[in-house]
């Protein structure tokens, strides 16, 4: 822990702030949360729900879960490694649906913001009119293709102009250091990321758009789920399906047209009730 005055000893069910000078965990940067786990020492145990970078120091957010923790304690550091994988998962996703937009829409497309946790993915573009559902079925197969080529995720780091040379893509108005962590994966996308990723595209498992909208004038969203997450959420529109289906008592290639049938004898009800209370009233 970082010594000064300000500073206290932290005792059970306190809320507080461990500031390390170095960490195995990742500090929230370039969309990507900070990590979640918990510091042990002799005397207590702090579970972290956030990570920040502040400077040369790291700040692990959260509560004593036990004991106590006080300036000058050995600590030793547990990343929540579910947590970490689903993360890295999403955050090598977010590489491909850029590759993929750009193959799909047009190179026009670039990066507008992004955010990465273990739940979801959500990646901001450049686009002037919603993307159609032909097209995000098309973004779909090219990544769940990519994630079954299993290709490998390479990381360099290289000299920022050496970067730009090797056709690594970069954020428009971001500030780079003299030297650059280059992100490789497989054929299809070189950009510069400091984040968290998988050793190959196979890791990802699977990949879902869940909701593509609109940020502002010019700018889309897309929000997706990978992995069992992604596989969560296909599972639920399958039940949903299947009580329909029991519901309306029809297969399930049959659920869509027995849909529309009741809408419109729905209608056609509501004329006819329409048309009765207007005789009524004569």
């Amino acid at each position: 822990m970082k010594d000064g005055e300000s500073i206290k000893a932290l005792s059970e069910g306190e809320l507080g702030v461990v500031v390390l000078d170095t960490t195995p965990f990742y500090a929230e940067s370039g969309g990507q949360v900070g990590d979640r786990g918990t510091l042990k020492t002799e005397s207590g145990t702090f579970n972290v729900a956030d990570t920040q970078k502040y400077g040369p120091a790291f700040a692990h957010i959260g509560m004593v879960k036990s004991g106590n923790l006080s300036v000058g304690d050995t600590v030793h550091a547990a990343v929540d490694a579910d947590l970490r994988r689903s993360t890295m998962r999403n955050h090598s996703a977010t590489h491909l649906v850029h590759a993929a937009l750009r193959e799909v829409l047009g190179e026009h497309v670039m990066q507008k913001g992004s955010l990465v946790n273990a739940e979801r993915l959500r990646f901001d573009f450049s686009h002037y009119e919603p993307v159609s559902a032909e097209q995000l079925h098309a973004i779909e197969r090219m990544v769940n293709g990519w994630i079954l080529a299993n290709d490998d995720v390479e990381t360099r780091v290289m000299p920022i102009e050496d970067a730009k040379k090797s056709g690594a893509m970069a954020l428009f108005g971001e500030k780079y250091d003299d030297d650059v962590r280059v992100l490789t994966i497989g054929p299809n996308s070189t950009e510069l990321c400091g984040g968290t990723h998988v050793n190959n595209t196979g890791e990802i498992s699977l990949f879902k758009i869940k909701n593509e909208s609109s940020l502002s004038t010019g700018v889309r969203r897309i929000e997706a789920l990978t992995g069992y997450n992604a596989l969560s959420y296909l599972n639920n529109l399958e039940d949903l399906v299947f009580e329909l289906k029991n519901k309306m008592n029809c297969s399930n290639d049959e659920v869509l047209d027995r849909m529309s049938q009741l809408l419109s004898n729905n209608k056609e009800k509501e004329k006819e009730i329409d048309l009765l209370v207007k005789r009524n009233q004569e």
